[in-house]
């Protein structure tokens, strides 16, 4: 969470130096809120895990798993975002 936060204020100051439009904005802004979203998201399941589960079970990591992948997943698709948005300006 540590880390995405500091993504998420280095991508705010690049996107202010930048000039994105309000539309662009808006799309960073709702990148980088799904992002951190679903990092909470995941620790809830994770803490609900350990606690309905203190012993290591199988499907107890399966659901871990899947909430760590749905994470992967979402900060995928935000460096794609990112790309789409910057890459042209700072190119030029």
């Amino acid at each position: 969470m540590k880390i995405h936060l500091i993504v998420a204020f280095l991508v705010g100051g690049l996107a202010w130096r930048m000039e994105l439009n309000r539309y662009e904005m808006l799309i960073l802004l709702l990148t980088v809120a799904s992002v951190l979203i679903t990092e909470m998201f995941n620790t809830v399941v994770e803490t609900l895990v350990d606690l309905v589960s203190p012993q290591i079970h199988p499907l107890a990591k399966v659901a871990k798993d899947v909430a760590a992948g749905m994470v992967l997943v979402v900060a995928i698709a935000s460096v794609l975002v990112g790309y789409v948005l910057f890459f042209s300006r700072i190119w030029h």
